[in-house]
């Protein structure tokens, strides 16, 4: 699993069978400090709840395409839920 920001919506001029009623997000991937890490992608929210500004966890490949109610639609991927915080055990493992 990923760490992510959500950081805008996507409108699609079509929609997947499959995909009715999944909100597509931009999302902005994130390293474990929270740092944006790569170029933003685009990620169906499994949750229905995801919205600008929220810290949120995703997956990719396959797992994504597992991760909705309809099985193997075309999607890379997936967002899972909304993390309330980070925290880490040890400030030698940050």
């Amino acid at each position: 699993m990923f760490l992510g920001n959500v950081i805008g919506t996507v409108t699609p001029g079509t929609i997947y069978e499959g995909l009715e009623g999944v909100p597509l997000l931009l999302i902005q991937p994130l390293d474990k400090h929270q740092k944006p890490s790569g170029s933003p992608l685009v990620a169906a929210d499994a949750t229905r709840m995801a919205g600008p500004g929220e810290l949120i966890y995703y997956e990719g490949g396959r797992e994504a395409a597992l991760a909705l109610d309809v099985w193997f639609v075309p999607v890379d991927h997936t967002i899972i839920g909304i993390v309330d915080g980070v925290h880490f055990l040890d400030s030698e493992e940050a």
